[in-house]
């Protein structure tokens, strides 16, 4: 167990780091994300507010830890969701789904991403790339081994298919007004954004090409 100092943290920086979150979260409970100072973190932690400043530069940057550590929790229960996919497609489709349920039903993720807040959400993640950081650690084993199987393009890059992964999730999750059914959900994600990771078919050989290739062999 970490040694705890005279401020009531662990001495451990990350374990001081991971108290300091917990008391964010519980703040955020209490007066939502908006209305939460850095004080009342300290005052809620039992620390001052320097000593939170020692961890967290800003009130934005403590808000983005709790944020993506609430999102991490996500990867691996969504990495074991989408293996159960039959396919690239499903896998896709669906795990966007489940991913923009379990974001909706997190009290700060979906804070964080409602119509009303998405000032605050420009201003946290606007800046920062920690979003799309997650999403391509979720997403790169899922995409390699899609690509292995050949049911993903060979000309896409993983970092930017993550990157607008992110900005879909954050879409759906925000907006659930513009398509609340999840049928209809599923239904446009498998008509607009599933085809565009589809490996285009070869295309067959002209016919003159296709004669020459048989006159080659009988002769």
């Amino acid at each position: 167990m970490p040694r705890r100092s005279g401020n009531s943290l662990p001495s451990d920086a990350e374990a001081a780091r991971e108290e300091l979150m917990d008391a964010a979260e519980s703040c955020f409970d209490k007066y939502g994300i908006g209305k939460t100072t850095m004080d009342d973190i300290a005052k809620m932690a039992g620390v001052s507010r320097p000593t939170v400043y020692r961890h967290f530069s800003d009130r934005d940057t403590l808000i983005l830890a709790v944020v993506m550590r609430r999102s991490r929790q996500l990867i691996d229960r969504a990495q074991k969701f989408m293996r159960r996919q039959a396919t690239f497609n499903d896998q896709l489709v669906e795990g966007l789904l489940f991913l923009v349920d379990k974001g909706r039903k997190d009290p700060f993720v979906s804070l964080l991403v409602s119509p009303e807040s998405m000032d605050l959400a420009n201003q946290i993640l606007g800046a920062s790339t920690a979003a799309v950081d997650l999403a391509y650690e979720m997403w790169e084993p899922i995409l390699a081994d899609a690509r292995g199987r050949g049911e993903l393009r060979a000309d896409l890059d993983f970092r930017a298919i993550a990157t607008w992964l992110t900005y879909l999730i954050l879409l759906l999750v925000g907006r659930g007004d513009i398509e609340p059914d999840v049928s209809a959900q599923r239904e446009m994600l498998r008509t607009f954004v599933a085809p565009a990771f589809a490996p285009t078919p070869a295309e067959p050989a002209p016919p003159s090409a296709a004669r020459s290739t048989r006159a080659t062999k009988r002769a």
